[in-house]
């Protein structure tokens, strides 16, 4: 009998070299009717990076590449219905380093507390993207309705138009806002947090939780649930098994920029195997202990086989964590596509939400 297994072609680019997110067969339809009227159903195209250029160009880049991502996000959130009955705020809190940290707080209305908290940190690789992006306001106006009191963080980025802060500025922030969401539990009416993020703000939360080990207050994380996880950050060691950096390498993001991110959130790579900068460097003495986590990738991404890869660590080291794969979707696309995808979008939200209610 002929080995189906053995004969099948390779998915995405690993079968064939010029296969693009609009020819894969794997791709959602829906989603790829949205990026075709964009113009992105084509390989993302690979402009070279010389890293040994300055930081204030590698800098420029970012910023550049930001007004490009915020552009595409204000415009796949324009047509997105938003949820009634939720209301918002912002408190200023102080930072680390003399820093002002804004918080956007969002609840459900006519809902008896208290409720759930989900701490929302956002992506954009660690250095660019801001919490009032209109794909995360939605996001966090969602998670609301869907019963909980969510608190999205505005941390420093290591580049971007909010500045140029490289690491730890960023954990740092985030793990400021996040202890003065659990020192004011009472007053937001909150029982338990759970951190979540997508992309390089699931990188953040992974990495929250490595440092509050640590540092000795684990207890106020319930939980941990990281979307499409930017976590492995040595791009000139890329083990064999990261198959997906091949396989999806230009489906909306190309691997090349990845190296540049990295060089921008931490110049001088003095942090490389530091696994609050990069969770993936975790060992089992940093994992062991805690707190159930969720990591979700998608089947098109290039970052797919990292995420699963921290699954498996986490799980080698007793970690309950649960892996699962989004089957035709590229990077972070349950919350890219609320108006074509409402399904998909909708069960991102329950799952969240679900999750933060089941650690309460």
């Amino acid at each position: 009998m002929t080995d189906v297994m053995s004969t099948a072609v390779p998915p995405g680019r690993l079968g064939d070299p010029a296969m693009s997110l609009g020819t894969d067969p794997r791709a959602d339809p829906r989603m790829m009717a949205v990026f075709s009227q964009l113009g992105l159903d084509a390989l993302a195209e690979a402009d070279p990076v010389d890293l040994s250029v300055g930081i204030d160009q590698l800098r420029a880049m970012i910023t550049e590449i930001e007004v490009g991502f915020e552009g595409l996000f204000t415009v796949l959130a324009e047509n997105a219905p938003r949820p009634d009955g939720v209301t918002s705020e912002v408190r200023t809190i102080d930072g680390p380093d003399g820093n002002q940290i804004a918080l956007h707080i969002h609840r459900p209305t006519g809902v008896d507390g208290p409720l759930p908290c989900i701490y929302q940190v956002h992506g954009g690789g660690m250095v660019m993207l801001s919490t009032e992006g209109p794909i995360y306001r939605n996001w966090r106006d969602e998670l609301a309705a869907g019963g909980a009191v969510v608190v999205g963080v505005q941390y420093r980025n290591g580049a971007g138009a909010l500045g140029s802060h490289p690491f730890p500025a960023g954990i740092n922030d985030c793990a400021a806002g996040l202890r003065w969401v659990s020192d004011h539990r009472d007053e937001l009416g909150v029982t338990n947090i759970v951190v979540t993020g997508d992309s390089g703000g699931a990188n953040l939360a992974c990495a929250l939780a490595i440092k509050a080990k640590r540092e000795g207050w684990l207890e106020i994380i319930s939980g941990v649930y990281a979307m499409s996880p930017f976590v492995y950050g040595d791009w000139a060691n890329v083990p064999a098994d990261l198959r997906s950096l091949v396989e999806n390498d230009g489906y909306w993001l190309n691997r090349q920029l990845f190296p540049l991110i990295t060089k921008v959130y931490d110049p001088d790579g003095a942090n490389a195997d530091d696994a609050t900068a990069w969770p993936s460097k975790a060992t089992d003495a940093d994992l062991q202990g805690l707190p159930p986590h969720i990591i979700t990738v998608n089947e098109c991404d290039p970052l797919r086989d990292e995420g699963l890869d921290y699954h498996r660590k986490l799980s080698r080291a007793g970690v309950q964590s649960l892996g699962r794969v989004n089957a035709g979707l590229c990077h972070v696309g349950e919350i890219l596509f609320r108006a074509a995808m409402p399904d998909v979008y909708a069960a991102a939200v329950r799952d969240v939400t679900g999750f933060a209610r089941a650690l309460a």
